[in-house]
């Protein structure tokens, strides 16, 4: 089997930067090595082959079922073809290649019903935190699975996943160089605050309480507001793309729910406070310590439940009559959270950028062991 590597780009572009900054340690590392990015949609196309243009032996690769996207050259969210048929068309291309790079569970499909490929495929996270699911049962197919902590790593050893397939590497998205300018989105110059809400509705502050949040922002003229919720909550729930539309045209307020911009990073660098609930996206935000504010409508008791430990990062508003003034209290009453959001930044993995790196090293060990340790 010729030694190469596949990077598999098939679903959300919220994945590429979890993935993309391992492509590029690899291609430092090992310039000679021939890596393949598999893409389903133009809009990955695009993105990535500008990038991979100074990288000699990187090449992009589109998978069958490809779906080019009109208009998708600013990275905009894209409908993406139906990933199982994709991945088994493209099973014989990966069954010739010895490590596959994947960072999705969908592609885990492959190795779990297929035990008897010689493919290695190697699982980095795409998220960090606390509430990360790590019970689905095609996680355990992975030959190896990179996570951004210890602490992480310690909940899937907890769970009977062998030691030596679980590789701490540090945060691997906090090395992604190719993010959105942020600096030219407002007129006039104020401290942003970003409200990013988590797209399932059990973990998201939007159900109950997303539109009112919006209009008390959209009232204010202190801040300028972006608002961007994770790409995935316009599915469950359609009406934020009107709620959103409705307060754009505002100076102090900008809304994006479609662009690479909402994954990148661009946002989290960008903000002076972060308004959330649980994305793990926040943990991007506290590798450089501000203020944070947490919405909890469920009144939840979270000091008591391990999986809202980084809620001990701000102040958590159980009442939104609590809100603005938390929100104007924040700034005041942060020092009082500088060692707790170090504490949680430095527990939830390396955010210093060397993550990319350590997960390259990893994969190419995976490709120099013996096949028969398969």
């Amino acid at each position: 089997m010729k030694r190469r590597v596949a990077a598999l780009f098939l679903g959300e572009t919220l994945l590429i930067p979890h993935l993309f900054p391992i492509v590029e340690q690899l291609a430092e590392i090992e310039p000679e090595l021939p890596i393949d990015l598999w893409v389903s949609t133009s809009v990955h196309e695009d993105l990535l082959t500008a990038w991979t243009a100074p990288l000699k032996r990187v090449r992009v690769r589109r998978a069958p079922g490809f779906r080019a996207i009109a208009g998708g050259a600013e990275g905009n969210m894209p409908q993406l073809p139906g990933k199982l048929p994709m991945l088994l068309r493209l099973l014989p291309h990966l069954a010739r290649v010895p490590v596959v790079l994947c960072a999705e569970q969908t592609s885990l499909w492959l190795p779990r019903l297929f035990p008897w490929l010689p493919t290695r495929f190697v699982k980095t996270s795409h998220g960090v935190g606390s509430m990360s699911a790590r019970d689905d049962r095609r996680r355990r197919a992975a030959f190896h699975t990179l996570v951004p902590s210890e602490q992480e790593r310690a909940t899937y050893l907890a769970r009977g996943m062998p030691a030596e397939r679980i590789v701490a590497t540090g945060y691997v998205k906090a090395g992604f160089r190719q993010r959105t300018p942020a600096s030219t989105l407002f007129a006039e110059k104020r401290p942003i605050l970003l409200y990013t809400p988590h797209w399932q509705p059990h973990r998201s502050s939007w159900p109950a309480w997303g539109e009112r949040v919006v209009a008390m922002l959209a009232a204010q003229r202190r801040w300028n507001v972006i608002l961007a919720p994770h790409q995935r909550l316009v599915e469950r729930a359609p009406e934020v793309r009107s709620v959103l539309k409705a307060v754009a045209h505002l100076p102090h307020v900008h809304c994006d729910l479609d662009s690479f911009a909402t994954v990148d990073g661009s946002y989290t660098a960008a903000a002076d406070l972060y308004l959330g609930d649980t994305s793990s996206q926040v943990i991007e935000f506290l590798a450089r310590p501000r203020p944070v504010v947490f919405l909890n409508p469920s009144a939840r008791d979270w000091r008591t439940d391990a999986s809202y430990s980084m809620w001990r990062a701000g102040e958590v508003v159980s009442d939104l009559a609590e809100l603005e003034p938390a929100i104007e209290r924040a700034g005041q009453g942060h020092p009082a959270f500088v060692e707790p959001q170090r504490e949680i930044a430095a527990a939830m993995g390396d955010a210093s950028g060397a993550g990319a790196r350590r997960a390259a090293e990893e994969v190419l060990r995976v490709l120099a062991m013996p096949r028969r340790a398969r």
